[in-house]
């Protein structure tokens, strides 16, 4: 719902939230990339509560993943604003083109910022047109997919190298995440991962089905991935301060996903969820370091591993749930 609905046009574009979008690429590149997400799971902790008092999902629908700071306008907009600094030469030091960390207001150059706001309404579009595609947009993460369409325009825009190579080594500015590139440190942080999002998530599950009112707890089903998600999200705060944690936004809410879906699916064995959130937190892990090998590694600009994962994987356990039900 917006202050005027006429403005809605091409089916689910609304022209409110277009302008909207601008700001929240605005404060993802002012802020920097990695605070901007941060800040997504501040929000989606915010939302809950929203929705608890209130009985309304605008906590998600427009803060945390809409245009104030959805990843696919506020991060996704950040790094391609960071991506055009480094062209310009603004940002200097190796990897500039993928720096997730510096504020770039703190540059002084507007122009960087108003490509922020640009790629934030360029996100808002691309993924409202993925929703309106015919059984897909309804069965993958469209913001994920949204994110990694604009690291791929971004890098051809700005960047010096294809949007896919391979990296068969990972060394010097290509490593991502060094303590969770080889396969023994993903695999263990993709099943206990997948583990924990699971047991977060049919928590929130457990919870809508005690007695709530029906649009209380549609809410809450439809979201019950994203609170192990915000988790992971707030870590990115401690990452982009240099403490080592593992990047697992990835793999908790697929973890959560993968929990919620097959629960239902199954007849309600909480246990095999459990155990089958840890089985696709690590696929979903698996999934994001080929994208690292594939696309961030041997690039100059970001495209984001963990979004690179999310919206296939989601799209394989729905599927699975759909047959198994």
């Amino acid at each position: 719902m917006t202050p005027d609905a006429a403005l809605t046009f091409l089916g689910n574009m609304d022209l409110f939230w277009l302008i909207a979008a601008a700001g929240g690429g605005f404060i993802g590149a002012a802020i920097g990339a990695n605070v901007a997400f941060g800040m997504t799971g501040v929000f989606i902790f915010l939302a809950f509560g929203i929705t608890m008092a209130t009985g309304s999902d605008v906590g998600f629908s427009y803060l945390a993943f809409g245009p104030l700071f959805g990843p696919h306008i506020a991060f996704a907009g950040s790094a391609a604003a960071a991506a055009y600094a480094a062209k310009k030469g603004e940002l200097k030091e190796t990897g500039a083109g993928r720096d997730l960390n510096t504020a770039l207001a703190g540059l002084g150059q507007p122009d960087v910022l108003v490509v922020g706001a640009a790629f934030g309404i360029v996100g808002y579009i691309i993924n409202n047109l993925i929703a309106l595609i015919p059984w897909f947009g309804s069965n993958t993460d469209t913001v994920a997919l949204t994110v990694v369409i604009q690291g791929i325009i971004t890098r051809i825009a700005f960047g010096k190298t294809a949007p896919f190579a391979w990296a068969s080594e990972l060394t010097g500015d290509k490593h991502w995440i060094p303590w969770q590139e080889k396969p023994k440190q993903w695999v263990t942080i993709g099943l206990f991962g997948g583990l924990l999002g699971a047991g977060i998530s049919l928590m929130v599950y457990y919870y809508a089905a005690s007695g709530l009112d029906a649009d209380t707890a549609g809410i809450l089903f439809a979201n019950a991935k994203t609170l192990p998600f915000a988790f992971s999200a707030l870590t990115i705060f401690l990452l982009s301060w240099g403490v080592t944690v593992p990047v697992t936004h990835h793999i908790t809410i697929i973890g959560g996903l993968a929990g919620v879906t097959f629960f239902e699916a199954m007849g309600g064995n909480g246990v095999l969820a459990l155990l089958l959130g840890a089985v696709f937190g690590l696929m979903s892990a698996a999934i994001g370091e080929l994208g690292n090998r594939a696309c961030y590694a041997p690039g100059d600009t970001h495209i984001d591993p963990p979004a690179f994962a999310i919206w296939p994987s989601t799209t394989i356990v729905l599927v699975l749930g759909s047959l198994i039900a």
